[in-house]
């Protein structure tokens, strides 16, 4: 779970980069898509970069859902019997619900975004739109609703990532009492530009910044 979790991590980074370059324009930011399909050309064939990104994606999504269940199976088979008295925690507090429930929207959201952005089939311009065009049309002031949904599903993302990344450097043994704090604090760091830079675009095209 921690590996797969590193990838996605480092994945959303790039993805929010990509997003921001909305702010330069639509010709910019249409020819940035356009570039992304063609990165490796001509020693690759067109768009094997972006597909290989993509498998590898698929395949961390996968590892970290299946995961995610195994290690509830696990916890579940190991305590089937419930401890009289449960010590508040972090580890048994609202960061486990937030993992185990927002992981299922979050879930959603990527299905929801996958058909909205990059197929276009539930998007108002249709499949055959600009990426520029795209985003416009979703988060337009009469959309509000999509737009409400998707911050919804950021802050879910940015919470998962808080817990998740605190986690992964215990999972991988690199936290130590001295360390610890440290990795909280970037945890929190991470998640939050994450947010941030994620929410930026469909604000800016639902309040008029991005038109």
């Amino acid at each position: 779970m921690a590996v797969t979790g590193g990838v996605l991590v480092l994945y959303l980074v790039a993805h929010m980069a990509d997003n921001l370059q909305i702010f330069l324009g639509a010709t910019d930011f249409d020819r940035y898509a356009a570039w992304l399909r063609t990165i490796g050309e001509p020693a690759l064939p067109h768009r094997w970069f972006l597909s290989g990104v993509e498998i590898v994606l698929s395949a961390s999504v996968i590892g970290h859902m299946w995961s995610a269940v195994s290690l509830a199976r696990t916890a579940r088979l190991a305590r089937p019997v419930e401890y009289a008295a449960k010590r508040k925690t972090h580890a048994n507090g609202y960061a486990v619900h937030t993992m185990r429930y927002g992981g299922i929207v979050i879930a959603a959201f990527i299905v929801w975004h996958l058909l909205d952005l990059t197929f276009g089939a539930v998007n108002p311009k249709g499949g055959n739109a600009t990426p520029y065009a795209k985003v416009v049309a979703d988060f337009a002031p009469s959309h509000w609703y999509v737009t409400l949904f998707y911050l919804v599903a950021v802050v879910l993302v940015g919470v998962h990532l808080r817990h998740g990344i605190r986690s992964a450097f215990q999972t991988l043994g690199l936290a130590t009492k001295r360390s610890y704090t440290g990795y909280d604090r970037l945890a929190l760091l991470v998640s939050m530009l994450l947010v941030v830079g994620f929410l930026a675009v469909p604000i800016s095209v639902t309040v008029g910044w991005v038109k």
